[in-house]
């Protein structure tokens, strides 16, 4: 088991700033999803809404990812805002604002999951390159979606 810790200690950094991306993330859209004013408020609410909940569920999976290795993510919100790429809330943005600054935080995450999956598959750790693989799908969709609702 020791073998299997030493290996994967270096994945540790990567899963747990994604812990904290998206334990931001989930706060941010609540936060979008709570305040989105305007003619778009039906459609960016329920939308804010679906993307919190999908937040919700990746930041438990890859805890349970490092959970199950046997390391800890952060779990307070002062160690995640340190630890994360990307900002919270400013309380302060319009609606398009809202959703240009999704897109960009998807397009940071994606980012770093690339890195993360090659960093995976070079230690040999599958089920990690997979499960950010399906992570960086969605994600990448989203960014499509809300990049194209701001080509308007």
């Amino acid at each position: 088991m020791a073998k299997t810790k030493d290996k994967n200690m270096m994945l540790t950094e990567t899963l747990d700033k994604q812990v904290a991306n998206f334990s931001v993330l989930y706060m941010k859209l609540h936060h979008y999803h709570w305040y989105v004013k305007g003619e778009n408020f039906f459609t960016l609410h329920v939308k804010f809404g679906e993307l919190y909940a999908e937040a919700a569920l990746h930041m438990d999976t890859i805890a349970e990812r490092m959970l199950s290795l046997g390391f800890s993510p952060t779990a307070t919100l002062k160690e995640q805002l340190k630890l994360a790429s990307i900002q919270e809330a400013s309380g302060e943005e319009s609606s398009s604002e809202m959703v240009q600054a999704l897109a960009d935080d998807f397009n940071t995450v994606c980012g770093e999951l690339k890195e993360g999956i090659t960093e995976a598959e070079d230690k040999d750790d599958q089920p990690t390159a997979d499960l950010f693989i399906e992570i960086r799908t969605s994600l990448e969709k989203h960014r499509w979606m809300l990049q194209a609702y701001l080509a308007e």
